[in-house]
């Protein structure tokens, strides 16, 4: 840290008026006690006694006169009191830019820090100021994220919400104004109401189950099963739907049987939504792999198909919720958007985690969930294909 001119100029003055005190101090106490001494004949033989029985060296060199003794230990007593005048005020300093510095930050300047290194308690508190700026500062970043997610999600739901009300207003009016020529044009009405009634309901409860599985104080129901089993069920829950396509879906898991700690029903909902997506966006795909292997103290599981690749722009924003591939936010192409920030959460909160890879050949969602509930897994490095 640097002084200002004007502070080291205090300083020498604080030194030189410290200085010129202690020298009026240390005379006056010299004259009362030369006054004492000579006013006082025992005082001054018992002073001259001591010079005489004290002497220095093989010549017997007396002590010199206590006025010279007195001299060199009030010298010596003014040096240690003039260093920690000095060194006080120097602190004192220290302190004011320090404040000084604590005030600009305050005023709205969060990306500054306190630059200079002191010693001692100081550097400690210069060390804390900027360890709680840094703290300020992400915690203001992480407030304006969560304010903007939060106007992003209305945005979203509102869009989502005012296209089927809107058509299901425009055809409930046209049958409230009987806008109609013959019985057959109400049904079609109706069922057109009902359906984006349908789509309407399908938002709201993704909507619920997002917002549930993002609260850390909704319970999960963690039992023992099989994977291999549970993916054999699942499998065989989408054959119909995977032979109209022509795609053929292949399990496998290692070892047999695989057991592990997790929520069936929450985890059930994640390989649904993957699979589903595999069979609607898999496009030209043969196979759907569903392979799951346990590897130390997790089970990776993976949910692949051989069909068109996801472009590298979108995996990265894959899982961020209303994020859909295609931009038209068509429900009848593009879903909710909240399927797979589903499939985030719940994996989430099972401790575990989940990327997704794509290239020319295969596109894989992989899991990476722990055996028992409790056990913390590694951070898995997501490599970039």
């Amino acid at each position: 840290m640097k002084l200002t001119g004007r502070e080291k100029s205090a300083l020498l003055m604080e030194g030189i008026t410290t200085f010129i005190l202690l020298l009026l101090l240390n005379l006056s106490i010299i004259v009362l006690a030369n006054q004492a001494i000579h006013t006082n004949q025992a005082l001054s033989d018992a002073i001259f006694q001591i010079k005489k029985a004290v002497t220095l060296g093989p010549n017997n060199f007396h002590l010199m006169s206590w006025q010279r003794v007195f001299t060199v230990m009030m010298l010596v007593f003014d040096a240690l009191v003039i260093y920690w005048r000095l060194i006080r005020r120097y602190h004192q300093m220290q302190l004011s830019h320090v404040i000084a510095e604590l005030h600009y930050i305050a005023d709205g300047h969060f990306e500054h820090r306190i630059p200079f290194t002191l010693r001692g308690d100081l550097q400690r508190v210069i060390l804390s100021i900027n360890a709680l700026v840094d703290s300020t500062v992400q915690s203001m970043a992480e407030e304006r994220r969560i304010e903007n997610s939060k106007d992003e999600l209305i945005t979203n739901v509102s869009h989502d919400l005012r296209t089927p009300l809107t058509s299901i207003i425009g055809y409930l009016g046209l049958i409230e104004n009987k806008q109609y020529q013959k019985p057959e044009q109400v049904l079609k009405y109706t069922h057109t109401a009902y359906d984006k009634a349908k789509q309407m309901q399908v938002l709201v409860e993704d909507l619920f189950e997002y917002t549930k599985m993002r609260q850390t104080s909704t319970p999960l129901s963690i039992h023992q099963i099989d994977m291999g089993q549970m993916l054999d069920q699942l499998a065989a829950s989408f054959e119909l739907e995977a032979e109209k396509k022509q795609i053929q879906i292949s399990v496998k898991t290692e070892p047999v049987p695989l057991m592990m700690d997790a929520d069936a029903e929450k985890l059930s909902r994640v390989f649904n939504n993957l699979i589903s997506n595999a069979l609607k966006y898999g496009k030209g795909a043969s196979t759907i792999w569903l392979r799951a292997r346990q590897h130390g103290p997790e089970v990776v599981i993976q949910v692949a198909n051989n069909g068109t690749p996801i472009p590298n722009a979108a995996l990265h924003q894959l899982f961020d919720r209303f994020y859909r591939v295609e931009e038209s936010r068509n429900t009848a192409t593009g879903g909710t958007g909240l399927g797979l920030a589903i499939a985030q959460s719940i994996v989430q909160r099972h401790g575990g985690d989940i990327y997704a890879r794509s290239n020319a050949k295969r596109t894989a969602f992989i899991m990476h969930l722990p055996v028992q509930q409790g056990q913390k897994l590694k951070p898995q490095e997501k490599e970039k294909k």
